[in-house]
């Protein structure tokens, strides 16, 4: 599959599918949970507490792992790893844009001192179980 071809794939699942898993790195061994994701075109972000353990995992360790796009059907239902670099970005216009009414179980407001977006860059996105022949890979 073209470059192109690969990126727009990519794409699909990353608009169609927002709910995935992080993982991060604790002492050499991975550490997963489930996460709301937006993306920018390849960048992704999810907003959290500045004082929770990923946070804290992640200004320790910086490379993260997420799985995007599997809807439970079995084999066949497409989906990407991610393999990227994760920061922590607390600016106000990022905050306001990913802002939405869900947010209100944890954070008072777009300006909550405490919430923060993960920015997650890619390294790498592998394509899975696409009716290509799998993997495809992006590297970046």
């Amino acid at each position: 599959m073209d470059k192109q071809k690969l990126n727009k794939e990519i794409l699909d699942i990353l608009e169609k599918h927002k709910v995935g898993t992080l993982a991060t790195v604790v002492k050499n061994k991975p550490h997963s949970r489930y996460m709301t994701f937006f993306n920018d075109e390849l960048m992704l972000y999810t907003p959290t507490n500045k004082n929770t353990h990923k946070a804290e995992e992640i200004e320790e360790n910086p490379n993260v792992h997420v799985l995007l796009g599997y809807e439970g059907e079995g084999f066949g239902d497409s989906y990407i790893e991610f393999e990227g670099k994760a920061s922590i970005d607390e600016s106000a216009e990022l905050k306001e844009r990913l802002w939405n009414e869900n947010l209100k179980n944890w954070f008072e407001g777009p300006n909550d001192p405490e919430y923060v977006v993960l920015a997650i860059k890619p390294n790498k996105i592998r394509l899975m179980n696409s009716e290509y022949d799998s993997p495809q890979t992006l590297e970046l």
